[in-house]
């Protein structure tokens, strides 16, 4: 079994975490990952208080293993954040703050409540800002991830990170969706990895079945960065562009994002409609690079699991025998 330090200060079995991804996120796929090993985690960016306790309860009735709460620090409201605090999660996890906010005002309040802290960041300079804040772990993302991500790649960026702001443990994000990917992030000096895409395409996964079937269709040239689903949800996320799934949509605004801001309300409640009716020519769908290396659509803790004895194996077996005597 691949165990690593930051096995032992998030209390779980496998170096694999589950990416905090808002609305894309739910209770039975957080407590799934948990369950297996891995840790959990859910996005409540955008629940009401009430919303994040029931989640939160659901998540506790199905597993007693440790589980995040993600939120976005730049859209982060107290009413939202004081649910969340009093909740006591494991780990409090937290992202794209803008540059006037005070990092170690939410760090040192979910300290104070017995929880880890998380900061993912896509940049060396972010992540030193969240290190020298309190983060227990930083999360190193780089711009093959499907979402919100940043501009640099994860090859270069993870040591980077990892150079910048040890000992301080760091997790890898961004293009990773397999077991060869978690011995890759180990070999940069990441101790372990976290998930997002990978995890949409699985049983318990609240996508449209229409959208999981287009992450295992995909071959992984077919995402690209924009800020066209923001323009039309009215958000403006902090030094983000979020890559997804190109689709008509996205085609048809694309170099029209002046209009798209004219006829925003419109073409929001179009994109909201082709998403609940599972439309993947005009709905959105944040998916990372790594959609070319996914062929199924398993339980989300088969998916812990398979990473977990893929990357034992490489790491115990094929790497090894690369070396001469």
């Amino acid at each position: 079994m691949i165990r690593t330090p930051v096995c032992d200060l998030l209390d779980i079995e496998h170096p694999i975490a589950l990416g905090g991804m808002g609305s894309a996120s739910s209770p039975a796929m957080t407590a799934a990952v948990s369950r297996a090993g891995g840790l959990g985690a859910m996005g409540c960016h955008y629940l009401t208080p009430q919303q994040i306790r029931e989640r939160t309860a659901a998540i506790r009735k199905e597993t007693n293993k440790p589980f995040g709460l993600n939120f976005l620090v730049f859209d982060t409201h107290e009413d939202g954040f004081a649910a969340g605090l009093d909740l006591r999660p494991s780990v409090m996890q937290f992202a794209w703050a803008r540059q006037d906010q005070d990092l170690k005002l939410y760090f040192d309040r979910a300290h104070a409540m017995g929880c880890k802290v998380t900061y993912m960041a896509g940049a060396v300079k972010e992540a030193v800002r969240a290190a020298r804040a309190g983060a227990d772990v930083i999360i190193a993302q780089g711009s093959e991830g499907g979402g919100h991500v940043g501009w640099m790649g994860s090859m270069p960026l993870i040591p980077m990170v990892v150079d910048a702001v040890s000992p301080i443990p760091v997790l890898a994000a961004g293009g990773f969706a397999d077991g060869r990917g978690l011995a890759a992030a180990l070999s940069l000096g990441a101790q372990g990895i976290l998930l997002g895409t990978r995890f949409l395409a699985s049983l318990e996964s609240p996508l449209h079945p229409n959208f999981k079937q287009a992450i295992v269709d995909s071959d992984g040239h077919d995402t690209q960065l924009s800020e066209i689903p923001d323009i039309a949800a009215g958000v403006v996320w902090p030094g983000a562009m979020t890559r997804s799934r190109r689709n008509k949509f996205i085609e048809r605004w694309s170099g029209q994002e002046w209009a798209l801001r004219q006829h925003r309300a419109e073409a929001l409640a179009k994109l909201r409609a082709a998403r609940d009716a599972g439309d993947v020519d005009e709905g959105p769908l944040s998916m990372g690079q790594d959609a070319g290396l996914i062929r199924d659509i398993p339980p989300a803790g088969e998916i812990v699991m398979r990473i977990a004895r893929e990357a034992e194996q490489i790491l115990a077996q094929r790497l090894p025998a690369l070396l001469s005597n």
